[in-house]
């Protein structure tokens, strides 16, 4: 670290020059910049000069060692001062920082961020120190119930928590002190009166410890208003009391307040134990918009009460709360962050420099605002110190004389012109980048409407989204903008129809309708779904959580893969304690990718392949980050898993990696417990019940309808024996019942079983020993006619219902993928796509490769009609009963200029698929077998 005099880089342009001479000469031994810079600063303010006089000799040894360590050595020895002499100690100590660091601020020695650091660490020092004296005061005079002398080094669980400024470490030159003084009540049971009594006492001779003014001055003004409720509460509460207090009537601007909140004093530990249990009240999970319509109310009701309104007027204008000031900037920082915080941890920065920065890299402020933002915010924080600095009063306000004004100009180095252009450019500047975020644009005008039309829009008025007026405000600005984003679509009555089924659907609009105010595309969005998927909207009405993720930055970034997904997940999960609510954010997580397939997939960025494999991707990584978390809940129960545990695999669909919007999960689980009977934990339990309980947990996990919905619904007849098997399988059982027991339709299935989570030995030797039985099963004259009643039986029990039927029915997806499985299976092969499983048909001679290329194509036709009509309905579309949008959707999607035409084309390619699968397995029949019946189900 280098000397004061070789750091500095500017200096006061001495207003006064009467006591500018007088400093000078007093310190003309020092360097002539540091000279200088005292001269100057002495000639701009009387305060300064009047401390400079009062230490000349300390401030002579401060200014000739590292400006850090003159700090330092100030507010090191305070922790040897006794309580009788800490308040005379601690005044001292205030006036030489406040020289020295005004002098650091004025001689560019320290940037802002330096500046208001040192004055934040004695205000840390100020109350630690004075709190936990006077509660070791309180304990020697028998006062704290059950203490002991070595309580008083955590206060007795007593805490002050710093706000404002002093939270985020940036307290102006003559700022007071914001504190919450709060005590854990846990330390003191049964006896809580008691101690709160103390610590009532505690906080009042603190603050005038640090308020009053003596002969040495004062420490800082102390304000304890912003504790819940502080007009009718006492000066110190207990955790809980204020716990309650937040959860149930706690304000945006109270979550604002806590954004900056900090422990400073006592206790810190349960200072930060406290904050973290105001996550959920400062950081909501969705998204919130509504704090913006809050925060613009609030900047009105100060300009209101201030009377700040108006054309910008330097004289007298208020540099924190006016037009363009420091406020300003703090409310568009803080509101943000609010916004978006619950979702991204990283935006939770106490200081305002390090929110913009922040908002900027998250992409929630273009990074040109935020450095914009950040350089009028420390210009605007530098002349407010120098208000303040002049006499040392708490003051936000420019002088009301022109004369005054020009003061401050010379202390901010400038001629008395340059300083009032270059201020009222700041102001306007921050004015305009501020104010289009807070202040509600003003509602567009309507389309006409039909008559048929207007009723549906004059029964909105009664939908429990628009109960409150609150809603009715923000909506009315609204609807114009969603009538005309309506009235574009390919039929504007069925968007329409299907808006007002999403708005019938919504249980409360407030937060949805800020959001889509603060979102203007979020509307198209909502009517581009309208006019495609009225399904998609009606899922949107019930859980419109998932918007959050439109806007959170990353809604049309690449795809990120299984591994990426799991991981992300995983990590969302172990920041959640409690094992409901876990799962109930594992709900929230997938409905949002969920959504963004199905948004991607309706809007033609992906097609209907990429979008199945995405949704697969998804759902294995649902059972890779959920299985640990359901084991680990249940082995805190009964102890860890016998052996090398289970392995969950995905069958069917999951396993082949190819799933669509409404599909629900085929899996199994298979167990090795190495010999080991029981598990050791606090209720052990044998070996077989214990994984056929912790699976029934993971299918309870998936399946159990909570708060945010359900994940997925589960199918696990696939086990060996069906459902009158066992719901997890030993690994033993499992070879067993594969070589000796399993019917044709199980070893087919097991062509596409695929380990998903679990040990990796055990994973590797069940892909081991799927591979060796779906070698040795493959005997022709077994499975051939043994999959021709097989398919025999699915024509009879699901034949094809409509014209569009993509599915079921002799040539259709299921009948394809049949004989898919069954050229793996003859050929031994472990492909698992019905891709590839066709290509190990063709290689073993069981397919000709114009079986393929005609399969492929019937498949692929039938997959793109499957997963679009999937998104678009629950069960079969008709296309006489389809919507233009939706059905503008299906054509776009199978590369069909009309219905005409993709029903002709479907009926050819399903017709030739039939003959050649036909050729392969036989053609139906009312042949019926035992196994195939089975199969069937």
């Amino acid at each position: 670290m280098t000397d004061f005099a070789s750091r500095i880089t500017r200096q006061p342009l001495p207003y006064d020059p009467a006591p500018a001479a007088e400093i000078a000469a007093a310190f003309r031994d020092l360097p002539p910049e540091v000279s200088g810079l005292l001269a100057a600063t002495a000639g701009c303010s009387p305060f300064l000069r009047g401390l400079m006089l009062r230490e000349p000799d300390w401030l002579r040894a401060a200014l000739s060692v590292a400006p850090e360590a003159a700090v330092a050595a100030v507010l090191d020895p305070l922790d040897q001062v006794p309580l009788a002499d800490l308040g005379a100690g601690l005044r001292i100590a205030k006036r030489r920082v406040a020289l020295f660091t005004a002098l650091a601020d004025l001689g560019g020695v320290w940037p802002l961020e330096m500046v208001t650091g040192a004055l934040t660490r004695l205000a840390d020092r100020a109350v630690d120190l004075s709190m936990k004296r006077l509660v070791a005061d309180e304990i020697r005079r028998g006062k704290l119930p059950g203490a002991r002398a070595e309580d008083a080094e955590t206060a007795g669980g007593m805490v002050a928590l710093a706000m404002g400024k002093m939270g985020a470490g940036e307290l102006n030159y003559s700022s007071d002190i914001d504190l919450v003084c709060l005590f854990d009540e846990t330390r003191y049971p049964g006896e809580e009166h008691e101690a709160r009594a103390a610590f009532i006492r505690v906080t009042r001779r603190m603050t005038a410890m640090l308020s009053d003014l003596t002969a040495e001055g004062y420490v800082f003004r102390t304000d304890l208003r912003l504790r819940p409720d502080a007009a009718v509460t006492p000066v110190c509460l207990s955790m809980a009391a204020a716990e309650s207090y937040y959860e149930s009537v706690g304000r945006t601007w109270e979550r604002a307040a806590y954004i900056k909140a900090r422990p400073c004093g006592g206790d810190l530990a349960a200072g930060a134990r406290f904050l973290q249990t105001l996550t959920p009240f400062v950081w909501r999970k969705h998204l919130d918009f509504v704090a913006i319509q809050d925060a613009h109310d609030m900047r009105l009701r100060i300009r209101d009460h201030r009377g700040l309104h108006g054309p910008v007027v330097i004289e007298g204008h208020d540099m924190k709360l006016g037009v363009g000031g420091i406020r300003e900037i703090e409310f568009f920082t803080q509101t943000r962050q609010l916004i978006a915080g619950g979702r991204d941890p990283s935006l939770r920065d106490r200081t305002t420099v390090g929110g913009l920065r922040a908002l900027a890299a998250s992409g929630w402020v273009p990074p040109e605002v935020s450095d914009e933002l950040i350089d009028h915010y420390r210009a605007h924080r530098e002349v407010e110190h120098r208000l303040q600095m002049v006499q040392d009063a708490q003051t936000h306000e420019m002088p009301a004389s022109a004369a005054a004004v020009d003061r401050i100009a010379s202390f901010c180095g400038l001629t008395p012109e340059a300083f009032r252009a270059t201020l009222h450019d700041r102001l306007a500047r921050v004015d305009r980048l501020t104010e289009g975020f807070f202040a509600p644009g003003a509602a567009e005008t309507g389309p006409d409407l039909s008559d048929h039309a207007r009723a549906i829009v004059d029964g909105w008025a009664s939908y429990p989204a628009l109960r409150s007026q609150r809603a009715v405000t923000i909506f009315n600005r609204l609807r114009p903008q969603i009538l005309k984003s309506l009235a574009r679509a390919g039929n504007a009555d069925e968007a329409l129809a299907a808006f007002d089924g999403f708005l019938a659907g919504l249980p409360s609009g407030v937060q949805i309708f800020a959001l889509f105010d603060a979102n203007p595309p979020l509307v198209d969005l909502i009517a581009d779904i309208c006019a495609t998927s009225p399904k998609l909207a009606l899922y949107l009405s019930r859980n419109s959580g998932v918007l959050d993720a439109v806007i959170g930055g990353f809604f049309f970034a690449p795809w990120p893969g299984v591994g990426a997904l799991s991981a992300e997940l995983a990590a969302r999960l172990t920041e959640i304690g409690d094992y409901e609510r876990r799962l109930d954010g594992a709900r929230r997580w997938m409905k949002e990718w969920h959504f963004r397939i199905g948004v991607h997939h309706l809007r033609g960025l992906i097609d209907a392949f990429e979008a199945s494999k995405q949704y697969a991707d998804l759902a294995e990584a649902v059972v890779v980050a959920l299985w640990p978390v359901v084991s680990e809940e249940f082995a805190r129960k009964h102890g860890p898993a016998p052996g090398r545990g289970a392995v969950v695999l995905g069958m069917g669909s999951l396993g082949a990696g190819r799933l669509n919007a409404g599909s629900d999960l085929d899996l199994i689980v298979i167990h090795d417990a190495q010999g080991q009977e029981a598990s050791d934990g606090p209720r052990p339990l044998a070996a077989r019940p214990y994984f056929a309980r912790v699976t029934q947990a993971l299918v309870t996990a998936l399946t159990a309808p909570m708060a945010e919905g359900r994940l997925y619904e589960v199918d696990m007849r696939l086990r060996p024996s069906g459902r009158q098997g066992p719901v997890a399988t030993a690994l033993e059982s499992f070879e067993s019942y594969q070589r000796d027991e399993a019917w044709t339709w199980e070893h087919l299935a097991l062509t596409r079983a695929r380990p998903l989570v679990g040990d990796p030995s055990l994973a590797a030797e069940i892909e081991t020993l799927r591979r060796l039985i779906l070698t040795d099963k493959a005997v022709p004259a077994r499975v051939l006619p043994d999959v021709a009643d097989m398919r025999r039986r699915l024509a009879e029990a699901k034949p094809a219902t409509g014209e569009w039927e993509a599915k079921n029915g002799p040539g259709r997806l299921m009948d394809i993928e049949l004989l898919a499985q069954t050229a793996a299976l003859l050929a031994g092969d472990p492909a698992r796509r019905v891709e590839q499983q066709l290509r190990a048909g063709v290689k073993s001679g069981f397919l000709s490769a114009a079986d393929e290329t005609a399969l492929l194509a019937a498949y692929r036709l039938c997959w793109r009609l499957q997963a679009g009509s999937r998104l678009l309905s629950e069960g079969q579309v008709d296309p006489s009963r389809l919507g233009e949008g939706g059905c503008a959707f299906l054509l776009r999607e199978v590369e069909a200029p009309s219905p005409e035409a993709l029903s002709t084309r479907l009926a050819a390619v399903v017709a030739e698929a039939e003959t050649r699968i036909s050729a392969r397995l036989g053609a139906a029949s009312d042949t019926v077998t035992k196994e195939s019946g089975r199969a069937a189900e």
